[in-house]
């Protein structure tokens, strides 16, 4: 790779910025970000929305000149080897990068869009986006009733960061327990009454059906929307509804027929990669853009990472594998290749607050143990403490830690090394990772 070599990297997150800082000079970089924004750590949105940080404090370090902010790519041309923008440029490459990241799912729920549109509700609020965060924020307050879908990593973090700002919270979970994919019963339990502290009403295996909403009435909401808003009129002398008046959510309906009230609806019911470039441009998607070893798809000049990317089956949508992966890029393209093997990737959650308002989590691995495998489990009640790691052998394979995590250090090498553990107790107490 020469100075005079073109990389395009589509997408301005951690992938992408952290792709063009480790090239630096040996490359003229492009980088197309779709946020108008100053690029932002999107792990610290829900410490914005808590008020605990500023926006400014998640910017992460500028790239420069490289950085064209608010361009949206629209297409890519493989035969002319160019990345056609929204604002009627096009970028040509010699390598491109697609960190596209990823979007949030929004649940195929009633009342959700009125038929042929993709306007939310006025209350409802996906949170994926520095947007998302400021319009969530500019409408909580305090005894705002708000109802969070969705009980992973990004529900939890949304629910805490809301009851933080004095809003009435309830986290609606469609599945057995929180943070199914990473906690065990045990873990999600203690994590439960943490919330159930901080005042978060919770409720699992409660399926949403639908949003009932006040102002035209939406698709597919059924007859339910419109009882909720004549109801609201005749409690109000005098007021009509303006035909153009937007749609305002009112309640969640569950699925049976039971209604929350909500001022405000939160949407984390996880993450879908963004591929559509990718798949327009005639290359191989499953689940994520698929790359082999060098990060690279089936067209060998344009590559792949971060939350998009598929490598050996695998879509991490963690912030470590989009690192790890931009590095391993970094290497490749600038001729000292090492074959990316995957992400041991550890997953992280502070609930902040002071005294009884903060809890620290981490899982890493397999949490959930196979016919055979041992586990050993070190828990406090008294101190909020709670510590499984699995064990295959003599290889320690996963494990979760709750509450003090000083020794989530050592255990997390000890996994990533493959190595079997010296001294298992040593590790699980407090000074293990010391």
């Amino acid at each position: 790779m020469t100075s005079e070599e073109r990389v395009v990297v589509i997408g301005g997150g951690l992938a992408g910025l952290r792709l063009a800082e480790r090239l630096g000079p040996a490359a003229t970089v492009t980088v197309l970000g779709e946020e108008s924004h100053v690029p932002y750590n999107r792990v610290l949105l829900a410490e914005v929305l808590a008020g605990r940080y500023a926006p400014e404090v998640t910017a992460l370090p500028a790239p420069g000149p490289a950085l064209r902010r608010g361009v949206r790519a629209v297409r890519v041309d493989r035969a002319e080897r160019a990345v056609h923008c929204d604002d009627g440029t096009a970028a040509p490459y010699d390598t491109l990068v697609l960190a596209t990241g990823s979007n949030a799912v929004l649940p195929p729920l009633r009342g959700l869009f009125e038929p042929g549109g993709r306007e939310l509700p006025d209350g409802v609020h996906a949170f994926r986006t520095m947007d998302d965060c400021l319009a969530l924020s500019a409408a909580v307050r305090p005894g705002v009733r708000a109802v969070v879908i969705g009980g992973g990593l990004l529900g939890i973090s949304a629910a805490r960061a809301l009851a933080a700002r004095g809003a009435v919270v309830v986290l609606a979970q469609q599945g057995e327990r929180l943070m199914e994919r990473h906690l065990d019963a045990d873990a999600s339990a203690l994590l439960a009454t943490h919330l159930t502290g901080l005042g978060v009403e919770i409720h699992t295996e409660c399926r949403v059906r639908g949003l009932v909403t006040t102002g035209p009435p939406a698709g597919g909401a059924g007859p339910s929307a419109r009882p909720a808003f004549e109801d609201r009129v005749r409690a109000q002398p005098g007021a009509r509804r303006r035909a153009d008046a937007p749609r305002k959510v009112t309640h969640v309906e569950l699925a049976d027929g039971y209604r929350l009230e909500a001022d405000v609806v939160v949407l984390a019911c996880g993450v879908r990669p963004r591929t559509g470039l990718a798949r327009a441009a005639g290359l191989e998607v499953r689940t994520g853009i698929v790359v082999d070893d060098h990060l690279r798809t089936g067209d060998p000049r344009i590559h792949a990472i971060g939350d998009c990317a598929e490598h050996a089956g695998q879509v991490y949508g963690l912030a470590g594998a989009a690192l790890e992966q931009a590095d391993a890029l970094a290497a490749v393209l600038t001729g000292a290749p090492a074959p990316y093997t995957g992400t041991r990737a550890l997953t992280r959650l502070t609930l902040g607050g002071a005294g009884a308002g903060h809890l620290d989590l981490a899982a890493f691995g397999e949490t959930t143990p196979r016919p055979g495998d041992d586990v050993v489990r070190l828990a406090d009640a008294t101190r909020r403490t709670y510590r499984k790691v699995v064990l295959r052998g003599d290889l320690l394979v996963g494990g979760v830690l709750l509450g003090e995590l000083s020794t989530v250090g050592a255990l997390a090498r000890t996994w990533e090394g493959g190595e079997p553990p010296h001294d298992l107790f040593h590790l699980l107490t407090d000074d293990g990772g010391h």
